[in-house]
């Protein structure tokens, strides 16, 4: 109880509770009587004549009639006694949910009692003394009149009445103990007033003791108290009394207990089903964030395709700036730096477009604008072959059958250079710096036509720009041709090249992607493995081209080439003994005519029995081989019969379309769309091998323009140089074929492509580098370059005109010194390939030259083959320009006298008559020179480099850790 605690109640003053039940004055028998308690809201006070009133809560009769206090009655009771001053409003509101009720019901006895702040009159009780729970206040086992006889005594004893308690006690705490009090002097009769534990800690002992007669010691543990609200959270008794279960488990006294502890787990029930609440309103709050979550990964996603759908105008405003009216054009990159300039549509005139009809538009997205019924522009982001690569693509669609899109860029140096196409008839390397009139971007003769024997409709600009135009687009492209230094595209049909329409009208498609330099560009959009398809034969053939060189029996006539000169020149090849044997390649003339299909037997009456002898001795043969059948063959009546040539126009296939080929004046053309011919050109092909072992076939396809004019196949052809890739296609798995003239796709490995015939001279030895990177760059990684000293002379003094169908004799012997500089050349190139041999000049000289040439070569067919295990990996070119090793060095961009080979040796030969210095670029990095092995430091030139004749230029890349 709280010390000092009084009542304003009378004693003895006594109220109704219960059913039916009376309180009587003390000293009157009464059936039962109620031991009051006091309410957290009022003081406990004592009245005037010294009655004491404290808070006791009584407890269900179950089995019994005594009374015991209940745990949580005793809580209450034990927090009423520490208040010192009146209660606070938010102690009062505590208190109030404290406030414990305690039920009487007439079926069992039980009573109904809730705390109040006035005491109640004790009823009659057994005289038994019950067993008390060890952290409850223990009711002594008195009846009525010896409680009157201890109050009795107790005021004459104190005089005062009061029990003193210790106000230093601090009920609050679960480890505190209340004063003891004294047991007066009673008759023998009289029971023990409290029972005390016996486990009381020494300390609890030694404290001072209280004279309050009805209370105990007090347990460090409690029961466990209803639900409590503190600051707007809800707290389970089992929250802040972790031991009061165990406690109480381990102080049951009594039989009675048992139900003192049922009803205070049965208190518990509601915490834990509000526990329970609490948890379940966890789980909702979970259900509530994984819906939360799936609405954010929806809306992301939402996000994420409207972000895809807006990306391209993004990508227009941000990189790409194209104004509608002017159709100027610019390509910027991301600091906002100009890579690509431009007009779109340079033949249509000045005014505004409007958008397409919705008729008009693309499912993919593209970004669409009209020109008045004149011509329609597609843009859209196109597919990227590598994360720092983006793409556009730009479409033009002509609206009139004599409007030809075109789009011009600006190809002047200081915009860039760029490269890319083909061989030009300049035989220039940069595009930029050569003039081309506007014509159809097709196959053709250098030395007539404007581009060479091997095309790719791709261009690529140093600024790490490229253009690629679509197979189906009917292109046309001129440089410099107009107003300043433009490179210009055009889609324009015509009635040769682009005759077979592929539209109404014409068209013009193209991409146009940027990367973050230009060689990381041209490593992404070049073709990626070649291995598919290849065998193990195969394999070894490439090896066998980059070890052995390839002799071409020289004949420039028909009757030049025999039985007798095939033997001669293989014996002469041996007699050399430094040089390996290789592959011995017969050109058309193993024919009568060419289309024959089979050997001469006036020529080659035992041939079968020479090239016997040439396996043994370890050659390779092979012959040429071309699709092209002439009017004087035996096999061009059966052809015609068979429907197996390529016919005239709107003829109904009954009249054979003719051409010019080298020296026959008049031929057919296989039509290898036809499905007829593939298995009869096969029949031909099988006869010579029954009749000769043939190792493999070198195709000469002639150019665009050896095809007829008036063409038609029997499937319709985009342009004539497709026919090329039909004929690949049909005969890669039934002939062995290991060179083609020409190409606009990269052949099937093994076959290299052959470089265009060159004339002996000097001018044509400073054609091959020029030649060898440009169709590296447009992705040719295995090139064949022509003989040593040149293919043939041209007679420009006899002829007014070129003619690409001509024959020209081979050249006689090359003059010496320019014969060992292209030697020298030829010896770092992947095919080391004659006509004339070194023993031909009968010059120690040369002799000496070509031996130590030998040995280099096999230092250098380490780094061939290497690189050409990487050539069929990622298509990137053996031969390679300088700025493959370093896209950052504008010295690296117009070099075209300098290779490298992968990018382990840079070669620097000389290709001036009479030149025993020249200048040298070194790329970045620590190279040993070839000549005098010194280590040179490169990002320099190297001026005046002395490289007499009989030596070549050469450095070797030396690993990033060398030190000076």
């Amino acid at each position: 109880m709280h010390k000092g605690a009084t009542t304003d109640r009378p004693r003895g003053t006594a109220r109704r509770q219960g059913h039916g039940h009376t309180s009587t004055r003390p000293g009157v028998p009464i059936e039962k009587e109620n031991i009051p308690f006091v309410d957290s809201d009022h003081d406990d006070q004592w009245v005037g004549d010294g009655h004491l009133t404290a808070a006791i809560s009584s407890r269900s009769t179950v089995d019994q009639d005594d009374d015991t206090m209940t745990e949580s009655q005793e809580n209450l009771a034990r927090a009423y006694a520490t208040r010192h001053v009146g209660p606070s409003l938010a102690e009062r509101r505590m208190q109030e949910k404290l406030t414990v009720s305690i039920e009487f019901n007439s079926a069992d006895g039980d009573l109904i009692e809730e705390a109040k702040d006035r005491a109640t009159e004790l009823k009659v009780i057994d005289e038994r003394a019950r067993g008390l729970r060890r952290n409850s206040i223990s009711l002594p086992s008195l009846n009525v009149n010896e409680l009157e006889a201890l109050r009795l005594e107790q005021e004459r004893q104190e005089g005062s009445g009061i029990l003193e308690t210790d106000s230093g006690s601090d009920s609050s705490s679960e480890g505190s103990t209340e004063g003891t009090p004294e047991t007066p002097t009673t008759p023998a009769k009289l029971k023990p007033m409290l029972h005390f534990n016996d486990d009381s800690s020494s300390d609890e002992e030694n404290k001072p003791r209280g004279k309050n007669l009805f209370r105990t010691k007090r347990r460090s543990s409690i029961a466990p108290l209803p639900a409590l609200r503190l600051n707007d959270k809800e707290m389970m008794s089992n929250d802040f009394d972790t031991h009061s279960v165990l406690s109480n488990q381990a102080s049951i006294t009594s039989v009675n207990s048992l139900a003192s502890l049922l009803k205070e787990k049965m208190q518990n029930v509601p915490a834990i089903i509000r526990k329970k609440k609490r948890e379940t309103k966890d789980y909702k709050l979970r259900v509530f964030v994984g819906m939360l979550f799936l609405i954010i990964v929806f809306l992301v996603g939402y996000a994420y395709v409207m972000y895809n759908q807006k990306l391209l105008a993004k990508s227009y405003f941000e990189t790409i700036k194209f104004h509608k009216k002017t159709r100027n054009f610019r390509l910027l990159d991301g600091k906002g730096g100009e890579m690509l300039t431009g007009m779109l549509g340079t033949t249509l005139n000045i005014e505004q477009p409007y958008n397409c009809l919705p008729k008009d538009l693309k499912d993919d997205g593209s970004v669409c604008y009209e020109w008045n019924s004149k011509a329609r522009l597609y843009m859209n982001l196109a597919k990227s072959p590598a994360p720092d690569i983006k793409c556009y693509s730009f479409q033009w669609e002509s609206l009139l059958a004599d409007l030809y899109p075109t789009d011009c860029f600006d190809a002047s140096e200081d915009r860039g250079f760029w490269y890319g196409g083909g061989l030009t008839n300049g035989i220039e390397y940069i595009l930029g710096r050569t003039v081309i009139p506007e014509g159809p971007f097709v196959t053709g003769d250098i030395n007539m036509h404007q581009w060479g024997n091997a095309l790719k409709r791709y261009f690529l600009n140093s600024r790490g720009v490229a253009i690629q135009v679509d197979e189906t687009s009917p292109l046309y492209v001129s440089v410099n041709t107009g107003p300043g230094k433009r490179l210009c595209l055009q889609g324009r049909n015509d009635k040769f090249a682009f005759v077979n329409r592929q539209t109404p009208f014409p068209e013009l498609k193209y991409t146009v992607c940027s990367g973050p330099d230009m060689k990381t560009l041209h490593n992404g959009l070049m073709q990626k493995s070649l291995w598919d398809g290849l065998t193990e034969r195969d394999n070894d053939v490439i090896k066998s081209l980059l070890r052995e060189p390839v002799w071409q029996i020289p004949a420039s006539k028909q009757e030049d080439l025999t039985e007798t000169a095939i033997y001669n020149y293989t014996e002469s090849i041996i007699a050399l003994g430094y040089l390996r044997l290789g592959h011995v390649l017969v050109n058309e003339f193993w024919q009568r005519t060419i289309g024959d299909f089979r050997l001469d037997p006036e020529r080659f009456p035992t041939l079968d029995e020479t090239v016997n002898i040439l396996h043994r001795r370890g050659f390779r043969v092979s012959f040429m081989i071309q699709p092209f059948i002439s009017t004087e063959s035996s096999n061009f009546r059966e052809a015609v019969a068979k429907k197996l040539l390529i016919y005239e126009r709107e003829s109904e296939r009954s009249i054979p379309a003719l051409t010019r080929y080298k020296s026959t004046t008049s031929a057919g053309v296989l039509d290898v769309t036809n499905n007829a011919s593939i298995p009869w050109l096969a029949e031909q092909l099988k006869k010579i091998s029954e009749t000769v072992e043939i190792d493999s076939y070198f195709v000469d396809f002639g150019t665009a323009f050896n095809i007829p004019r008036y063409y038609q196949c029997a499937q319709t052809l985009v342009n004539p140089d497709e026919y090329k890739n039909y004929f690949m296609e049909r005969f890669e798995g039934t002939l062995s074929i290991f060179g083609v003239s020409s190409a606009i796709t990269v052949p099937r490995p093994p076959a290299f492509l052959s470089l265009p015939p060159v004339n002996s001279s000097w001018s044509g030895l400073q054609s091959i580098i020029p030649t060898m990177l440009s169709y590296g760059i447009i992705g040719f990684p295995f090139l064949m370059p022509g003989p040593v000293g040149g293919d043939f002379v041209l007679p420009t003094q006899q002829l007014k005109k070129m003619y690409s169908y001509y024959s020209f004799e081979l050249p006689p012997l090359p003059d010496k010194e320019l014969y060992i500089r292209w030697l020298q050349l030829a010896t770092f190139l992947p095919v080391l390939r004659f006509t004339h041999l070194p023993s031909e000049y009968r010059d120690d000289t040369v002799t000496a030259i070509a031996k130590e040439l030998t040995e280099i070569r096999q230092r250098v067919l380490v780094l061939l083959e290497r690189f050409s295990s990487i050539a069929m990996d990622e298509g990137l070119p053996i031969i390679r320009p300088l700025w493959m090793l370093d896209s950052t060095d504008v010295n690296c961009f117009s070099i075209n006298d300098e290779f490298s080979i992968g990018d382990g040796m840079i070669v620097a030969p000389v290709l001036e008559k009479g030149e025993t210095v020249r200048e040298v670029y070194l790329p970045q990095g620590v190279w040993k020179d070839g000549i005098d092995e010194s280590l040179r430091k490169g990002s320099r030139w190297i001026h005046n480099y002395h490289v007499p004749q009989n030596k070549v230029a050469y450095f070797i890349k030396m690993p990033d850790n060398t030190r000076f």
